[in-house]
């Protein structure tokens, strides 16, 4: 195979068309076109189906994207074809999804490091407030609530972590604090919109009765600023309190909940350069949670 028309292949699927993936080449649609056809020529096979709404990769064209990726890591930068150069470095483009609490409280101090020590090395961050779909290639790795329920994808348990109540100082002294869980079925809570929380693990206030949301927002960091600003009460992962001194954690002997991330790619065999990052994710997240979370732990956030 031509590593040009593997570079054209990977491209493309990665944009999900061909107007998408030109600028990235530096070549017209048309010329991307004819280099994927040239490609299915060669292999004999079909690697997207064409729509309107641009290419889906077949099963024989999900079957490439692994091989095509280790070619490119291979050929990075140089690279001596186990995914890093001479002196062990990364390089290339690694694209991580996570849920959004997750990319803005975990993933900024993680990624630092790991790019401290493989500088060539491009770390992309997407933060989305839903599962990412590693099957339409939005992301090389994906960091999730819940393990994957298709056979397609494999899931590592990365680290458990721990949400709490909590409210700010302004709002309690406005409003007091609540004598126990029952008492947050009146009180203003922040929370998800209720009809778009995209997993169940996230469905927090169901679980003590609570059916109004007073304030709610689709994303975790737009409903922890909702308690900076003494909005109501949230549920907060433990982790993001350090970043929120204003907060207060309440009944944390009657109210803390404990939620897994787990680590998800494609199944089967990856190549040397996805297993050391998810290596690297794996122990810089696990070690940002337990650092955070000790903070907390410590008293930074308690009355």
């Amino acid at each position: 195979m031509n590593w040009d028309d593997l570079r054209v292949f990977l491209a493309v699927a990665r944009a999900e068309g061909l107007s998408g993936a030109a600028p990235r080449l530096r070549l017209d649609p048309a010329t991307a076109g004819r280099r994927i056809a040239r490609l299915e020529q060669s292999l004999g096979a079909v690697l997207f189906a064409r729509s309107p709404q641009g290419y889906t990769l077949t099963e024989a064209g999900q079957r490439l994207v692994p091989r095509a990726e280790a070619a490119e890591a291979a050929l990075a930068g140089g690279l001596d074809g186990d995914g890093h150069d001479g002196a062990g470095r990364l390089s290339g483009t690694i694209r991580i999804g996570a849920p959004d609490g997750c990319a803005n409280y975990l993933l900024p101090q993680v990624c630092a490091t790991i790019a401290a020590s493989h500088p060539d090395l491009d770390l992309q961050i997407l933060a989305l407030p839903r599962v990412v779909n590693l099957s339409r290639r939005e992301a090389d790795l994906a960091i999730t609530v819940s393990p994957p329920a298709t056979q397609r994808l494999q899931g590592e348990l990365l680290s458990d972590y721990h949400l709490s109540l909590a409210a700010s100082r302004r709002w309690l002294a406005a409003h007091g604090a609540p004598s126990g869980p029952e008492a947050l079925r009146d009180a203003a809570m922040i929370g998800y919109i209720p009809d778009m929380i995209f997993d169940a693990e996230l469905d927090y206030l169901a679980q003590f009765g609570i059916t109004r949301v007073a304030f709610a927002s689709n994303a975790v960091s737009v409903q922890l600023n909702l308690a900076r600003a003494g909005a109501g009460l949230a549920i907060v992962h433990d982790f993001a309190l350090p970043s929120a001194p204003e907060l207060v954690r309440l009944l944390t002997g009657q109210l803390r909940l404990r939620r897994s991330f787990w680590l998800v790619t494609h199944a089967g065999p990856r190549d040397a350069r996805l297993a050391r990052v998810s290596s690297l994710l794996r122990d810089g997240i696990r070690a940002e949670i337990a650092r955070r979370e000790k903070l907390v732990a410590d008293g930074a956030n308690d009355a």
